[in-house]
């Protein structure tokens, strides 16, 4: 088995992690919550569907690890251990979870159905699950208190964002595989 990337894998890695970061700069603050709404989100659930499991738990690493240093890429343009150990951090580190789960049970051909399934109800609710139960840890809120603030205000935007990558890796892979063709 290969375990390097090509020059294609690598290119859509990157451009994902790219995406990923300018994503994090489009971020509504909420009053009630440490929680912003991002397009993080949908830019994870892209991931999850244009990439292998390998490759989107590497595109993910890569991301985690240059906001880590220091360099402003996480939401609300952070960087640095603050950030990912503070009470959000949870949600940054699901993500590695979130899309190797996503990709592998994606399956091999475009499915809107499919796609909206896996990301709806595998993603989201991993998401939920680690960066709320992260967040409870760090702040010592209840499990109500943080369901309230970090779960239920962000179901209904999630749920359409995950619908948007649904419809958006369809002819973004169809590019993909023209472009392969051409070369």
């Amino acid at each position: 088995m290969n375990q390097k990337f090509n020059t294609v894998e690598l290119t859509k890695m990157a451009l994902l992690t790219a995406l990923i970061c300018v994503s994090a700069y489009i971020v509504i603050p909420l009053p009630f919550t440490p929680a912003s709404l991002t397009a993080q989100t949908l830019v994870v659930n892209l991931i999850a569907l244009l990439l292998t499991p390998r490759q989107a738990v590497f595109t993910m690493v890569v991301y985690i690890l240059l906001g880590l240093t220091g360099l402003p890429i996480f939401s609300g343009g952070m960087g640095g251990p603050g950030k990912l150990f503070g009470p959000t951090g949870g949600y940054i580190m699901s993500w590695i979870p979130a899309v190797m789960l996503m990709s592998w049970l994606k399956g091999k051909n475009y499915s809107f159905k499919r796609y909206c399934l896996v990301t709806i109800l595998v993603g989201m609710p991993v998401i939920y699950l680690i960066g709320s139960a992260y967040m409870k840890f760090i702040t010592g809120m209840d499990w109500t208190a943080t369901f309230t603030a970090a779960v239920i205000p962000f179901i209904p935007l999630d749920i359409f964002k995950c619908f948007a990558a649904a419809l958006i890796a369809k002819p973004v892979q169809i590019s993909l595989s023209n472009a392969q063709r051409t070369r």
